[in-house]
C-alpha cells in the first residue's frame, strides 16, 4: 500500500502501480490515512493468504485454421461442450467449424496477410484472444464456470463474440475463454488486452468467485512476497518431463532418450554457468532491482500497519507485520539455478570419487 504517498481515494488512484497493495486510502480531517471496509477486507485476504485467482492470455489464432484448432483442443475434439455467448452449448467434432463460421472470421482481412518466414515474428493481427480463468485445486468447478459466465457477459456480451469450455482434468479447475478481437457493431474497433486490463480482470474475477461463496483474492505477486515469475506452460511440461526422466532407474534411462529442454531454460542455464565460470558477478545483475522492489513492498506494508493501528485495527496491524517478517528471502531465478547446479555437482562428487577408486589399477 502506498500509504504515505497520496491522499487520493480509490476512485482516482492510478491503477498502473505494480506494488499497490490495495486501493489508496482516504485522508480524514486529521490528515491521517484511513482505509474503508473494502480495503480492510483486501488486506485481510492478502495477509491471510487467501487463494489467488489466475487470469492469463495464452495466445490467440491469427487465421481461421488456428482458431478452429484451438476450439477443437479446448473442446477435447468433440467430447466437451463449448458454451457460446448466445447461451448455446455446442458439442461434437463439427462444433469448432460451426462457431468460426457463425463468427464470420473469414471476413477478417488480417488473416489474409502473408505468413511470416521461418524464424520471423508473426505480425498479423489476432482474430481471437485465448484467455484462461483458473482457481487453485479444491475449488468447486461449477462455481468457477458460473463466475466465468458472468465475467464473459459483463466484459464482452453484445460487443465481442466468445465461447468457453470448463476443464477439470487437472487439479486446478479452469475455463478456457476464446474471444473474437473485432467488435460486432463498430467496424475497426478491436479488443486490446494490456497489463492493466489483466489486473482489472483478475480483481473482477476474484470478486465474482467471492460472490459464489469461494474465498478468492487478486494481488500482485511482489506484494505477496513472491519474486519468481511463473514459467510458461510449455516450460512447466518440459520440467516435469525432465524430473520424471531423472527418477527412472539407470537401466531404463539408457533405453529412453531424455526429453528436450526448452530453449528458454537451456539459454538461462548456459548464462548462469558462464557467470559462475567467469566469477564476474553477472548473477547479481537482476538482484539489486529485486531487492529494491522488496524494500518498497516492505515499506508500503509497514506504512499500512501504522495506518491500521491508528484506526484501532491493532490485531490486523500485527498480522500485517507477521506477514512481512515471513516473506521468503529475495532470490532471482539465476541464483536459484546456480544453487541447484552447485547442489547437483556436490551430489555427483562422491559418485565420481567412487568411480575413480573402483577403476582398473595401473601396474
Amino acid at each position: 500500500m502506498r500509504a504515505g504517498r497520496s491522499g487520493r481515494g480509490a476512485a482516482d488512484a492510478p491503477r498502473d502501480m505494480a506494488l499497490d497493495i490495495v486501493s489508496y486510502g482516504r485522508r480524514g480531517p486529521s490528515g491521517r490515512l484511513r482505509f474503508g471496509a473494502d480495503q480492510i477486507a483486501q488486506i485481510q485476504r492478502t495477509v491471510g493468504r487467501t487463494p489467488e485467482v489466475m487470469v492469463k492470455v495464452s495466445g490467440g489464432g491469427r487465421d481461421v485454421g488456428g482458431v478452429e484448432a484451438h476450439l477443437r483442443y479446448i473442446g477435447r475434439h468433440g467430447k466437451l461442450p463449448i458454451e457460446t455467448d448466445e447461451g448455446l452449448a455446442q458439442q461434437g467434432r463439427g462444433a469448432a467449424k460451426e462457431i468460426t463460421a457463425d463468427w464470420q472470421l473469414e471476413l477478417c482481412r488480417s488473416q489474409y496477410k502473408p505468413r511470416p518466414a521461418l524464424g520471423q515474428k508473426d505480425t498479423r493481427a489476432k482474430l481471437v484472444h485465448n484467455i484462461v480463468l483458473s482457481m487453485p485445486a479444491g475449488t468447486p468447478p461449477e462455481k468457477v464456470l458460473a463466475a466465468a459466465r458472468v465475467f464473459a457477459r459483463e466484459n464482452f456480451a453484445l460487443q465481442y463474440r466468445y465461447a468457453m469450455v470448463l476443464h477439470t482434468d487437472q487439479p486446478h479447475p479452469h475455463v478456457h475463454l476464446v474471444v473474437k478481437c473485432e467488435h460486432e457493431f463498430e467496424p475497426g474497433k478491436r479488443l486490446y488486452i494490456r497489463k492493466d486490463t489483466l489486473r482489472q480482470w483478475r480483481e473482477q474475477f476474484a470478486a465474482l468467485m467471492r460472490e459464489q461463496g469461494v474465498a478468492a483474492n487478486a494481488t500482485p505477486r511482489q506484494v505477496r512476497g513472491q519474486i519468481r515469475k511463473p514459467y510458461r506452460d510449455a516450460i512447466h511440461h518440459r520440467l516435469r518431463a525432465l524430473r520424471a526422466f531423472g527418477q527412472l532407474p539407470p537401466s531404463d534411462r539408457t533405453r529412453h532418450r531424455p526429453p528436450k529442454t526448452s530453449t528458454f531454460m537451456r539459454a538461462k542455464l548456459e548464462s548462469v554457468l558462464q557467470a559462475l565460470r567467469s566469477g564476474r558477478g553477472a548473477l547479481d545483475d537482476g538482484q539489486e532491482k529485486t531487492r529494491n522492489t522488496r524494500a518498497e513492498v516492505v515499506t508500503d506494508w509497514r506504512a499500512t500497519a501504522d495506518a491500521l493501528r491508528s484506526q484501532g485495527q491493532a490485531e490486523l496491524a500485527d498480522r500485517v507485520e507477521r506477514f512481512v517478517t515471513r516473506m521468503p528471502a529475495v532470490q532471482t531465478d539465476a541464483h536459484r539455478l546456480a544453487d541447484r547446479w552447485r547442489e547437483t555437482e556436490r551430489s555427483r562428487a562422491p559418485e565420481r570419487a567412487d568411480a575413480i577408486s573402483s577403476g582398473p589399477r595401473v601396474r
